[in-house]
Parts: structure tokens; C-alpha cells; sequence
């Protein structure tokens, strides 16, 4: 009837964090929208286990979001940061720490 899930698609895929190219089957999914159960119309992309082990599995509700507003993916890694602070801070309000 259907296929086993090893049957379809590429037998290897490239890690997302590292670049590395591993077996499918030694990948774990991301779902750049949080949800990996709903599956329909999704193409995931992949991590090597030592990259997703190195993940934070909070939530993450709105950060796709905010790295989409500051275009995230163009920038240097010091505009990067000064942006997503800035964002942050527009966003949530300012972060007092204390010394």
C-alpha cells in the first residue's frame, strides 16, 4: 500500500546549522513554523543530531516573524544583532538588568 517513510525522497539531506550532509534517516526535521504534526503542503528542513541537540526547544512563537521583519537572512552578524535588539526592545519593551 504505502511506501515506508525510508522509501521516499532523498536518501541524504544537508544540515541546516553546520552544512554537514547526512543520511536522512540520522536527521531530525525543522519546522521553521514550530508545528512538525501538521504535516500537509510542509517540506521540512533538517539538523544533524548534534545540531538539534545543540537547539533551545523553548517556544518560539514569533521569531520567524521578527527574523522576517529585519531580514535577518541579509545581514552581518553586527547588523543582525543591533536589529533583532532594536526589534526586541520596539516589540516587548526594554530589558533592565541588574548588575
Amino acid at each position: 500500500m504505502w511506501g515506508t517513510r525510508r522509501s521516499r525522497g532523498n536518501d541524504s539531506v544537508d544540515c541546516i546549522a553546520c552544512g554537514d550532509t547526512i543520511a536522512r534517516s540520522d536527521a531530525r526535521e525543522y519546522d521553521k513554523e514550530g508545528d512538525r504534526w501538521d504535516r500537509k503542503g510542509k517540506s521540512f528542513e533538517h539538523l544533524c543530531k548534534a545540531c538539534h541537540t545543540d537547539l533551545c526547544h523553548q517556544p518560539r512563537d514569533e521569531l520567524e516573524s521578527l527574523l522576517v521583519d529585519i531580514e535577518a537572512g541579509e545581514l552581518t552578524e553586527v547588523e543582525f544583532l543591533a536589529r533583532y535588539a532594536r526589534a526586541v526592545e520596539e516589540r516587548y519593551g526594554r530589558l533592565d538588568h541588574e548588575r
